[in-house]
């Protein structure tokens, strides 16, 4: 019993003194929230350029059941998880990062009443605060161009933050076993492929057959298919393994980031 639970101890999700860790973030971005903005405008764009631009000459593709959409419909929810999966791994990699190692930000918040499960808690909560407004005015925009006019483009906001949560929550587990910036490179060789190669600008049917097999099996495929299935208004049962997949892995990270932060706070 004694060795599953040294592996992947019970989770603490921590306690409403977590919300203390999203207030202080606020009040450090209130002076810095160019930063924030700034990370909406990568998906615009990306819309804008190759959507629009590169659209006029592709016109419609296949869609989710098989159905033929505008080529802008068709890469905007991609992009949209895209930018939930980078928003989230920023907040949750560098910035957490530099926290951890070098600002010792987590050490003096351990003297005060917050736990580790609130430290892991609250920096996910302000992750996914960020990435509902890059979420939201991605959506705004969306509605303003006429893409995406389905009622079901609604749920498509709570599916984004799952996206965030889940490679928010890994990027914290990976952070945590990160020793210096050059690390970092390893992200981005993990990140930039599945951003080019999960069905973001084109469908799966351009892979050959074991190719499409691994796409399918990553992480922002998951999430580039729920949106796109929402944003299009195609509704079926297996969404939901999506949505398992993405939640089992965000709660996944969470059990190793508690974990690793009991190790390296408490030590």
């Amino acid at each position: 019993m004694t060795l599953p639970l040294r592996v992947a101890p019970p989770l603490t999700f921590g306690s409403r003194r977590a919300l203390r860790l999203i207030e202080r973030n606020l009040y450090v971005y209130r002076h810095s929230w160019i930063q924030i903005v700034s990370g909406f405008f990568e998906p615009l764009f990306y819309l804008l350029s190759i959507g629009f631009g590169l659209g006029q000459l592709v016109g419609n593709v296949p869609g989710p059941g098989g159905r033929e959409i505008p080529y802008q419909l068709f890469i905007a929810p991609a992009l949209l998880a895209s930018s939930s999966m980078n928003g989230a791994i920023t907040e949750a990699t560098l910035n957490f990062f530099f926290k951890l190692k070098y600002q010792k930000t987590f050490d003096s918040i351990l003297s005060t009443p917050l736990a580790v499960a609130d430290i892991a808690l609250g920096e996910l909560g302000w992750g996914l605060i960020r990435g509902a407004l890059y979420t939201l005015g991605f959506l705004l925009v969306m509605v303003v161009l006429g893409i995406g006019v389905s009622p079901w483009l609604v749920l498509t906001l709570p599916a984004a933050l799952l996206i965030s949560f889940a490679f928010g929550a890994v990027g914290m587990a990976a952070t945590s076993f990160m020793r210096t910036w050059q690390d970092f490179d390893l992200i981005q060789l993990v990140v930039l492929p599945m951003f080019l190669f999960s069905g973001t600008f084109y469908p799966l049917d351009a892979y050959p057959e074991p190719l499409r097999l691994v796409v399918q099996a990553t992480p922002l495929y998951q999430g580039v298919d729920l949106l796109r299935s929402l944003a299009v208004g195609h509704v079926e049962w297996s969404i939901l393994v999506h949505v398992a997949y993405l939640l089992v892995m965000g709660i996944a990270g969470l059990l190793v980031v508690s974990r690793r932060l009991d190790r390296l706070l408490l030590k």
